[in-house]
């Protein structure tokens, strides 16, 4: 495991993927980080491996996947930024070990998401999908064929957290009746109602939504018994994640007319790149919507996410704070100025501190502050100290280094 010590910010490399907004190189150039080169394309496997070898900060959003064996080549990496909202892109119990935080932007593209939602919910409701088709192929369907208002039909949103919060306000807006279901319980905004189940939210809803995170218990949230469940002709939108409904169920559904539309941004499958092929089953459908995962890319989301993160990370490069990494555990940290601050990443288990505050006890150095959290699998221990020249600290370092179960150390001056 490479040891860090503390690098001139001209000198930290910054490797920033698939078309990353540019106000995050603005921030990271801000600060005083020089050195960053940013691509439009994502990058995979030995490609990506050898791009991110003797880079300190790496940045991507959902294509380029950062495995264990990418992180074993990447020697110098200290911080993984996710522009977005999922980190299933990166193997976070191998970043972890390899005592690396991973960071995202859980809320920067909230806006963007649920506008996306509102819009698939009139297009779905008024029938423009199948209308639209029709016109491209020189067809005129005049006719109402059950196109509605959303006024007064009823929205089910699984899920209600920060997008599924503002789905709801925004078809409120409009004249709807919500209602939703979450595994924890939420406090309603506006006149939303809660759901005790989802199979109850299912029969009473004409559209429904979903924003759920990726999980074993969400793998084909909606499959056959489910989508059966729905009501006749009720409209289904997920802009989660792409394993939670079953397609090939859905297909079926949407054959017999037992669901009435959908509009899907999110794939179990997605092309690599944009000269790939998109397949699906859902593509012979006129009444569904597909976009190319698309949920957050909005200039303004991008732009949001682009400022997020670099300020997370650099809050990370510069004084060492993980709060809202999502596989780290989380420590909130004051300025160091005028003292030289130590990190000393650990793998969890009984005395390692004990042995971390003997280094400095033997060394006779004065601990200024210390901050000290764990998870079940590592401890992320930050000491200042005061009094200390750098070549004493370069000393400490090597102690530190030598403990049994050091993952990683890094020096902050």
């Amino acid at each position: 495991m490479a040891k860090e010590t503390s690098l001139e910010k001209s000198k930290i490399k910054i490797l920033l993927l698939e078309s990353i907004h540019k106000s995050a190189v603005a921030a990271f150039q801000a600060d005083g980080y020089t050195t960053i080169e940013r691509e439009d394309r994502s990058l995979a496997g030995d490609d990506l491996a050898e791009r991110v070898r003797g880079a300190h900060i790496l940045g991507i959003r959902s294509r380029s996947e950062v495995t264990a064996a990418v992180l074993e080549r990447a020697d110098k990496l200290i911080a993984i930024g996710c522009f977005g909202i999922g980190t299933d892109q990166v193997d976070l119990a191998a970043a972890e070990m390899r005592g690396v935080p991973v960071f995202n932007a859980p809320f920067s593209n909230t806006r963007s998401v649920a506008e996306l939602v509102l819009a698939e919910i009139i297009a779905l409701c008024r029938g423009i999908p199948e209308r639209n088709a029709a016109a491209h192929q020189g067809r005129w369907v005049k006719a109402v064929g059950g196109a509605t208002e959303v006024r007064g039909k009823c929205l089910g949103i699984v899920g209600y957290g920060h997008i599924g919060t503002q789905v709801g306000l925004l078809a409120e807006a409009l004249g709807m009746r919500v209602i939703y279901h979450d595994i924890e319980t939420k406090l309603a905004l506006g006149n939303a109602s809660p759901v005790g189940s989802l199979d109850a939210l299912l029969e009473r809803a004409d559209v429904v939504t979903l924003h759920v995170p990726e999980t074993p218990r969400t793998f084909h949230l909606i499959g056959e018994e489910r989508l059966a469940r729905m009501r006749p002709g009720a409209k289904l939108i997920n802009a989660s994640r792409g394993t939670v409904v079953d397609i090939d169920a859905l297909a079926r559904a949407l054959g017999t007319g037992r669901i009435g539309g959908a509009a899907i941004d999110v794939f179990p499958e997605e092309p690599e790149s944009n000269e790939h092929e998109f397949r699906s089953p859902l593509r012979t459908f006129d009444n569904v919507i597909l976009t190319p995962h698309i949920g957050g890319s909005t200039l303004e989301a991008q732009e949001n996410i682009g400022v997020e993160l670099a300020a997370k990370l650099i809050k990370y490069s510069d004084n060492g704070s993980t709060v809202t990494s999502v596989n780290f555990p989380e420590v909130a940290l004051p300025e160091h100025a005028g003292k030289h601050r130590i990190l000393h990443i650990h793998r969890n288990k009984p005395g390692m501190l004990a042995q971390v505050n003997a280094v400095f006890s033997q060394a006779r150095i004065n601990i200024a502050s210390q901050y000290l959290e764990t998870n079940s699998r590592i401890g992320y221990a930050v000491i200042d100290i005061d009094g200390a020249e750098r070549p004493i600290s370069l000393a400490i370092r090597k102690d530190l280094d030598a403990i049994d179960g050091t993952i990683r150390t890094r020096l902050l001056y």
